[in-house]
């Protein structure tokens, strides 16, 4: 039995591709991601961001490859208060043989897109197994 826990188990985060078939990621912001002040940490929301990268980057890989960060940049916008719930929606900015480019919106979201919370810009590298 595998009992490995990764960094996304950790944070709880959830990966999926939504019914547009844009990849997304979902976490709760509950104690464990937020800072002494009761809001969303920017490192956690960096690892929201460039572990939907990585997700979404994957699906896109040949055989025998697998994609690595190698590039992250962002800017919080708002703050996400404890208790809400964050989305992340990936966007394919450039892909190539050897890079993918992805811009990563976080949102607050409950039952519809509520406030921007930050803009990422991601550059996963494709590298050979």
């Amino acid at each position: 039995m595998n009992n490995k826990q990764f960094l996304h188990d950790i944070l709880g985060i959830t990966l999926f591709t939504d019914e547009n078939n844009l990849f997304c990621a979902d976490m709760e912001v509950t104690e464990k991601v937020c800072q002494p002040f009761g809001f969303l940490s920017g490192g956690a929301t960096l690892a929201l961001a460039e572990t939907l990268a990585g997700y979404a980057s994957l699906s896109l890989c040949e055989e025998n490859t697998f994609p690595v960060g190698i590039q992250v940049s962002a800017n919080h916008l708002n703050s996400a208060p404890l208790g809400v719930h964050v989305r992340g929606i990936a966007r394919l900015l450039k892909k190539s043989n050897t890079f993918h480019v992805w811009e990563i919106n976080v949102f607050e979201f409950e039952k519809t897109m509520g406030k921007i919370i930050s803009t990422c810009q991601i550059t996963n590298y494709v590298k050979g197994k």
